[in-house]
């Protein structure tokens, strides 16, 4: 008996030992995107068209779709978010898709557990919600299911899924600039350096937005932290915003000199296209 339950345990181990790994026919993927302070990550699995029709065909019309291959497709958000003015907390979320012809519905879905697209189990009340998408035609192929962000500003980006001829586009908004103004309030309240004014300053410019308090940072910290170029460079982009050229242009040539010292070619150039800039203002200004 123990010379069968021996061979038996060889037997076994050599059919383990047999078993060799395969590539995966939709390869995993995962793509992550930071949009002002939040992070979005896309965990899914690209399918091939292979020379297949997809939408239509292998992806049939009016039936849920789990938005690639194999496991459910998640969507992973580290702060609230919107998404075509749908509010949605943080979390994990299953996304899923009724495409049909002329209109996409888009799900995401608060049950992360079902295998694919989890058809039978998929129950609509745990939807997060749904919105309506018009697809639209690329001019381009993509052979293999794609989920990638564009348009990407501190406030706001563009989910995109392409494949085949077909490109979903999905908006989603950030409140970045509340989490910014509330950052700024506390550094400026808690020791501040140089830098944190600068910085301050950099966000303000950067939004077009509170000019002149933007300023007083800036001369904060040149006041602090002495002169660099790119001080100098946003305090230049905000005087021309508040239209005082002069002032513009000078900040403009400091940056530019303190730049040159340091071998910064690439800012040196976007002072010297500033300052000429900036000169045609003044003139028009003066006329």
């Amino acid at each position: 008996m123990k010379a069968l339950n021996f061979i038996l345990a060889l037997l076994f181990s050599a059919v383990l030992t047999a078993q060799i790994e395969i590539p995966d026919a939709s390869p995993f993927s995962k793509v992550e995107q930071d949009v002002g302070l939040t992070k979005i990550t896309v965990a899914y699995s690209r399918p091939g068209a292979k020379g297949r029709k997809i939408f239509g065909g292998l992806v049939p019309y009016g039936r849920i779709w789990r938005v690639g291959a194999n496991e459910s497709t998640k969507f992973t958000a580290d702060s609230d978010i919107s998404v075509m003015g749908n509010y949605l907390p943080r979390g994990t979320y299953a996304l899923y898709a009724f495409p049909y012809e002329d209109y996409w519905e888009v799900v995401f879905h608060k049950n992360t557990e079902h295998w694919g697209d989890g058809r039978k189990a998929y129950n609509p009340a745990e939807d997060a919600f749904r919105i309506r998408i018009n697809p639209l035609k690329t001019s381009g192929y993509q052979e293999n299911f794609l989920i990638t962000f564009d348009v990407i500003n501190h406030n706001a980006i563009n989910m995109l899924w392409i494949w085949e001829n077909t490109l979903i586009k999905i908006p989603i908004a950030v409140d970045t600039d509340s989490k910014m103004m509330e950052e700024i309030a506390t550094g400026i309240k808690q020791n501040p350096t140089a830098q944190t004014y600068y910085e301050a300053a950099r966000y303000l410019q950067e939004q077009g937005k509170l000019y002149t308090q933007a300023l007083i940072y800036l001369n904060k910290a040149i006041e602090i932290g002495g002169d660099t170029y790119y001080f100098y460079r946003v305090k230049s982009l905000v005087e021309a915003a508040l239209e005082d050229y002069e002032s513009a242009i000078n900040s403009a040539q400091k940056s530019l000199e303190l730049a040159q010292k340091e071998d910064k070619d690439e800012f040196v150039r976007m002072n010297e296209q500033n300052i000429s800039l900036w000169k045609d203002k003044q003139i028009t200004t003066k006329q």
